[in-house]
């Protein structure tokens, strides 16, 4: 088995780290598989002088995860490739990609009946993050691995609860703004946005 493949075999279905291989080889991509941030699931960079074009993915997302994230940042290098950076990052030319490259993925019949059908309802109208989209991500956190440590997604926890993050500091869950949470750090006062993804304890 290509090496390639064994290693993105270890984050995603063998049968779909196959085609992934295939694009990171037919697009001349750098493809790296990161640690773990908070702030998003993966990135897509444009060619820029030297380089050429580079995604990166985390690698603590569960396999579902991992390929749903791998395929939005291809689509975001197709559109490139396409258009130049003329259009909007996550404009109809993006949607109509990823949702043609997620096509062949269906077909494998690899993903749970539970995360094909989110991810179905989702393509219609794709968004910026699936995390935005509150019933695919739901669905995929559900094959995260379990960690009892109490941490658990913002989105979970109510408005006005106190809670802390990993580094120990401690907000309130204000509203939603847009897509991410309004918080207020406890001990100065400031105003701080956290992403869906953003994992915290709540306080009692």
């Amino acid at each position: 088995m290509d090496k390639k493949i064994q290693i993105l075999s270890q984050y995603m279905p063998e049968k779909a780290a196959m085609l992934i291989s295939e694009w990171i080889d037919k697009y001349r991509c750098e493809f790296k598989i990161t640690k773990g941030r908070e702030s998003k699931f993966g990135d897509y960079r444009a060619p820029f002088r030297n380089s050429g074009h580079r995604i990166s993915v985390n690698h603590n997302l569960n396999p579902y995860a991992f390929l749903i994230t791998t395929v939005h940042e291809f689509a975001h290098l197709l559109t490139f490739n396409q258009w130049k950076g003329k259009v909007k990052p996550h404009g109809a030319e993006w949607k109509n990609n990823f949702k043609m490259m997620m096509i062949p993925f269906f077909e494998m019949e690899i993903l749970p009946s539970d995360v094909e059908k989110a991810l179905a309802k989702y393509l219609k109208n794709p968004a910026a993050s699936s995390c935005s989209d509150q019933v695919l991500f739901g669905v995929l956190r559900n094959y995260n691995e379990k960690i009892d440590n109490g941490f658990v997604s913002i989105t979970e926890i109510t408005e006005n609860q106190i809670f802390e993050i990993k580094t120990g500091r401690k907000f309130k869950k204000l509203s939603k703004n847009r897509t991410r949470y309004k918080c207020l750090e406890i001990s100065t006062g400031r105003i701080y946005l956290f992403s869906p993804l953003a994992e915290v304890r709540a306080i009692s």
